[in-house]
């Protein structure tokens, strides 16, 4: 496993951008898929977006596909989530994963790590 730190997320007005940050710690960042997952108010945790292990692929929710961007740095340990023209109903904590399956997932339950989450409010 590793551990994973979130940061970025803030509030910002509908139609605006924001950039999440995942930092990874360990020397096998490189290793698993990445993904990112939003929880608003409620029990569902919703995928938002996943990454392979060379960044080589992505796959998103329909809901965010042509706004949102996941991209990975594995000389930095890093995942980020660029998010633009954000809509009201993108308000949520956006948590990011690492999975234990080696390739590319949407479902929770295939990842084994989790951040803390940060808190992402678009306002109308």
């Amino acid at each position: 496993q590793v551990q994973l730190v979130e940061s970025g997320g803030g509030l910002v007005q509908a139609g605006g951008s924001l950039r999440l940050s995942c930092v990874a710690s360990g020397r096998t960042f490189s290793a698993y898929p990445m993904g990112w997952f939003r929880q608003a108010p409620g029990p569902e945790r919703e995928f938002v977006a996943t990454i392979s292990r060379s960044g080589g692929s992505t796959y998103y929710a329909d809901s965010v596909k042509g706004r949102f961007t996941i991209a990975r740095d594995n000389a930095k340990n890093t995942v980020y989530l660029q998010m633009d023209s954000l809509k009201p109903e993108d308000t949520a904590v956006y948590y990011c994963a690492a999975s234990s399956y080696p390739v590319t997932t949407t479902t929770p339950d295939r990842y084994n790590s989790w951040g803390q989450g940060t808190q992402v409010t678009v306002s109308s």
